[in-house]
């Protein structure tokens, strides 16, 4: 059976899309006064995550078990009742999504904490300091994982946060084999995975991470919190632990030096914050003087690009079609390796061009 958490947006849509139509049925009037009356109920009620989390996931264990036993779905193959419980999902997290995400002051405080560390972190950070192998460091190619983790916030249902975080550790994966392949390395496990996955977590840094997390661990449902997707899911959790406790020795460096780094990088941003038209005026200057190389060419690209939000990129100012499809949108099989291939390219490309600010399309 398909992993239900392996398939694009366009598929979680179509879920929805088909849920519903059941959901209009005659025969459906008691699932929909069901679920009206759970959502209203939960809505009434004073947040508690763990009562919160305890409640949904009984509803939807409940709904299930009644979507097997009703005539609406029989003779239905495992997949389409598989469908029908992710659409019942992905319905009731969206509406109750403001009372459920981010719903503790506990979880708002770590949002911040954990926000405003990795500000600090990376100003000064190089894979290096997490010890990640130079065979693998690719950090052109790793903005493509950056901008599918930045995309968690652009959706309400924890099975849509959770495929973001998937496709940033797929992203992640393929290199790192294709790293491994090209320099005839040894196959790349846990102890190369996870420190390039904290450092493009780093890079991205995506507001109420925290919240992401927990938001997926109480309300996703359990039974497909497995396999691929639970192992990729527990090593954002172990990424995020890492950071929240980074200290000096986490990046094998001296205390005075780390000290020193974070003093700066606040430095930084208390500048940027307070005077930055000063430090325009500033960069301006110096680049009169100085020719950008390609890498700060490439990396003030890199930055205009993580700024944007990735459908307006698609559609705007990137003129590159297949840059954000799936392997599974394609029409022509098995071709995994050459779509990565060519994110990677346009990547680099798209980042030069930013960086020159000329038009990525022109000649």
């Amino acid at each position: 059976m398909e992993n239900p958490d392996a398939s694009g947006s366009s598929a979680a849509v179509s879920t929805l899309q088909e849920f519903l139509e059941r959901m209009r049925q005659p025969s459906a009037s008691d699932f929909v006064k069901s679920i009206k009356s759970f959502i209203v109920s939960f809505l009434n009620n004073t947040p508690d995550a763990e009562r919160d989390s305890t409640a949904v996931q009984e509803f939807l264990a409940n709904m299930e078990a009644a979507f097997r036993s009703h005539s609406l779905w029989a003779g239905s193959s495992e997949e389409e009742l598989e469908s029908a419980c992710e659409g019942l999902e992905k319905y009731v997290m969206t509406k109750l999504f403001t009372r459920s995400f981010a719903s503790t002051p506990e979880d708002v405080e770590a949002d911040e904490n954990l926000y405003r560390k990795i500000s600090l972190v990376q100003q000064f950070l190089r894979p290096e300091h997490l010890d990640i192998s130079p065979t693998y460091q690719n950090e052109a190619s790793w903005l493509l994982a950056q901008k599918e983790l930045q995309k968690i916030n652009m959706s309400k249902p924890p099975r849509d946060k959770l495929q973001c975080i998937l496709n940033c550790c797929r992203v992640i994966n393929n290199l790192l084999l294709n790293a491994s392949m090209s320099s005839n390395g040894d196959h790349p496990g846990a102890d190369e995975f996870l420190p390039v996955l904290i450092y493009v977590t780093i890079k991205a840094n995506p507001p109420q991470l925290h919240s992401n997390l927990v938001y997926i661990q109480r309300f996703r449902r359990q039974t497909r919190l497995v396999s691929e997707a639970a192992y990729f899911f527990t090593n954002m959790v172990s990424a995020e632990s890492f950071i929240t406790n980074l200290d000096a020795r986490s990046l094998s460096m001296d205390e005075v030096e780390f000290k020193k780094n974070m003093e700066s990088g606040q430095a930084l941003l208390d500048n940027l914050t307070t005077d930055p038209i000063k430090l325009k005026v500033v960069d301006d200057s110096s680049s009169k003087k100085h020719h950008p190389t390609l890498a700060s060419v490439s990396e003030k690209g890199a930055r205009d690009l993580l700024q944007q939000d990735a459908a307006a990129a698609a559609s705007s100012s990137l003129d590159f079609p297949y840059l954000y499809c799936e392997a599974g949108d394609l029409s022509v099989g098995d071709v995994e390796d050459l779509l990565n291939r060519y994110k990677q390219l346009v990547l680099k490309y798209a980042c030069l061009a930013r960086g020159l600010e000329v038009s990525s399309n022109q000649p």
